[in-house]
């Protein structure tokens, strides 16, 4: 088993350096933090200096305990179609986190389809930008690392029927399901919001099904559709009510180009 994953996008989509990027986090995630309880979020995961805020707004609003499930997309290509992290820890430059293989192993006991793979998340940035803003908040925190490449509808339902018969074994305070996702790439500001509008709608009700068919029909190019779809059904089972979006901005509000812009939203689900 390797040892350590060593970041990947450090100096690309956040500082490399530790005092800059712990500083960078302080602006993000301005004290003092709302604890809200919540049993999932959803997080952008492109550079900070797009949708940092977005991402901070959440990490800061929710209560971090010491257990994260991430759940991304394998924007890559790489390795399995469905891949736990194979390492022991994960590396920023704000220091090792540790991988919580007994979530890992207990999911992978209801899933033939699961691989622990280190290939899925050697150069895969969507799980990776998350975790300086949960050390910052948690530093002892276990994180388990999940990317997909999977889209089929039953399938999908079937990881998250799994994922919540793990989240119902754990004792309290269960872990808590960390979505990464962005939203519409590459149409104009308008057109983004629009259909993004449409998936958040099914997002704060819940509803996997829904967004998924909606994704499809309106062509929205929401990278992490499928593991929302996941996360969705596996919050349903486990009690959640509703999600709260809390944030949603766009690139184009930071290089001024309202034409062709990638969106991100930030949410809540208690």
């Amino acid at each position: 088993m390797p040892a350590v994953r060593y970041p990947a996008v450090a100096g690309a989509f956040y500082p490399a350096d530790r005092a800059r990027l712990a500083a960078l986090l302080d602006q993000l995630m301005p004290a003092p933090a709302t604890e809200m309880a919540a049993m999932g979020v959803l997080v952008p995961h492109a550079g900070y200096v797009y949708s940092g805020a977005c991402a901070g707004a959440v990490w800061n609003a929710v209560a971090v305990p010491e257990r994260v499930l991430l759940i991304g997309p394998n924007h890559t290509g790489r390795g399995a179609a469905l891949a736990a992290a194979e390492e022991s820890h994960w590396a920023t430059p704000l220091g090792q986190l540790a991988v919580d293989r007994d979530l890992l192993e207990a999911l992978a006991a209801r899933l033939d389809l699961l691989r622990f793979d280190s290939r899925a998340h050697s150069a895969e940035h969507c799980l990776e930008v998350q975790l300086p803003f949960i050390q910052r908040r948690r530093p002892d925190v276990r994180i388990a690392p999940l990317v997909l490449g999977v889209t089929a509808a039953p399938t999908l339902r079937a990881i998250g029927r799994a994922l919540a018969e793990v989240i119902e074994s754990c004792p309290e305070p269960r872990p808590l399901i960390a979505v990464s996702t962005d939203m519409t790439h590459y149409e104009s500001a308008e057109v983004a919001r629009e259909k993004d509008r449409a998936a958040l709608d099914c997002l704060e009700a819940l509803d996997g099904e829904a967004l998924a068919r909606v994704v499809r029909q309106r062509g929205i190019s929401m990278c992490g559709a499928a593991g929302a779809v996941v996360a969705l059904e596996a919050l349903r089972i486990v009690g959640a009510r509703s999600g709260k979006t809390l944030g949603y901005t766009h690139s184009g509000e930071v290089t001024g180009d309202d034409s062709e812009v990638v969106a991100y939203a930030g949410m809540v689900f208690c």
